[in-house]
């Protein structure tokens, strides 16, 4: 109860400050009453599907609009309030000298001033039409990107080799057929040798899958095959389960769907792919990430490999790359990673910038990384989770190409 009490209570301080915000700049009645009717509804619902959230259950596509219009809704009003605050502390500093020189021809507080409402106001635009954006139309661009990494120790025949990488669908959060499909048709055009997924197929039930089974059936099968590994949401962690029992039958029912998609899922274990007398590995292991759980096994997935081998390591946490691939006496040429989706909110233009508050908690959160002839890329995910939508970071189809030489500077 206390933390409701808390939260509606921060609640009632956002609306205050922006209220006043408003009243600075607007004086029709009939504008005030339209905001406080909408924001009446909208913390109303927001309050109830909170309440009433039920963790056998988990993420919804309610829950998600929830999510995002608790964002769209309180971060512009979370910065104009900070911003009206300061301005508060400044007048309440003025009052207190007005107050000691004995000034009796002013209040003690002065009036708020319309430029610093103005500011505030347009300051918290920028986030709300983001964050709009983000779940009209963001959710759903799709970007390929591509990239070209050289190894001196490419095996002849894979010179040239092109890899199509994919993450974190998250097809439980879905709600338009036709992007989806234009997403697959992306995938398609890109004509890659190879085809990899790591990881998070689902929010948590093999179910949410169900409606996309054929869709995701259609990726086209490359030259060298479809190959996956799981993510920490494969495991139904999130949820409570009424039994053990339920949960295993549902992880098995998520290990199946790569079956049905035709994907060949890797299970701490590798595959040798072979061209002529020429051949790479394939290392896939389960999931292994700082927080997240430690079911990826590393040495067992790669038994039998030596440091010779040209090996592609699959795990869906770049922070087992952080903590234990890079470092490992085996050398693994080209870790692929997902799982952080780039926090799905942040600022990049190619070049200039690339920023996200996910890069306070992951070292290699967005794109290549390399120690020591050692690669990392990290896919910004296919689909989306919690906040409904994208901003700033978009969906992602990597397209990886694999040539013999040293690294071009």
């Amino acid at each position: 109860m206390l933390r409701w009490i808390i939260f509606l209570l921060f609640v009632a301080i956002l609306e205050i400050y922006a209220f006043q915000a408003f009243r600075t700049l607007v004086k029709s009645k009939w504008f005030f009453i339209f905001y406080y009717v909408t924001s009446a509804v909208a913390i109303a619902f927001i309050v109830y599907q909170l309440f009433h959230f039920d963790r056998k259950v988990g993420q919804t596509p309610k829950t998600m609009l929830t999510f995002g219009l608790l964002l769209l809704l309180y971060l512009p009003k979370l910065l104009l309030t900070i911003i009206l605050f300061g301005e508060d502390l400044v007048r309440f500093v003025m009052g207190l000298f007005s107050w000691a020189t004995k000034n009796t021809s002013e209040s003690f507080l002065p009036e708020r001033r319309k430029f610093v409402s103005q500011v505030a106001l347009g300051i918290a635009a920028i986030p709300f039409v983001s964050l709009l954006y983000g779940v009209t139309l963001g959710k759903y661009n799709f970007k390929v990107i591509k990239q070209t990494l050289f190894f001196p120790d490419l095996p002849d025949a894979f010179d040239g080799t092109t890899i199509t990488h994919i993450s974190d669908i998250h097809s439980g959060s879905f709600d338009d057929e036709a992007k989806i499909q234009y997403a697959i048709d992306l995938i398609n055009a890109q004509n890659s040798d190879l085809v990899l997924f790591t990881g998070d197929i689902v929010n948590t039930h093999a179910k949410e899958m169900d409606p996309w089974i054929d869709t995701f059936k259609g990726i086209h099968a490359p030259k060298y095959g479809k190959y996956s590994i799981l993510g920490n949401h494969d495991y139904g962690e999130y949820v409570e389960w009424n039994s053990s029992a339920e949960k295993q039958a549902n992880f098995e029912a998520i290990k199946d769907i790569h079956r049905k998609i035709d994907f060949k899922l890797l299970l701490n274990e590798h595959i040798k792919i072979e061209n002529g007398q020429h051949q790479i590995a394939l290392v896939g292991v389960e999931n292994w990430g700082r927080k997240f759980g430690e079911r990826g096994d590393l040495n067992l997935a790669a038994e039998g490999l030596t440091k010779e081998d040209f090996k592609i390591v699959m795990s869906h946490d770049p922070s087992h790359w952080d903590e234990k691939i890079q470092h490992h006496e085996n050398h693994f040429h080209l870790t692929l990673s997902g799982h952080t989706h780039g926090m799905q909110f942040g600022i990049e233009i190619p070049g200039w910038i690339k920023w996200s508050p996910v890069q306070y908690v992951y070292k290699q959160w967005a794109g290549l990384y390399e120690n020591a002839g050692k690669y990392i890329y990290v896919n910004r995910g296919f689909g989306f989770h919690a906040y409904p939508g994208r901003v700033g970071i978009m969906p992602e189809i990597t397209v990886i190409e694999l040539k013999k030489g040293e690294k071009v500077v």
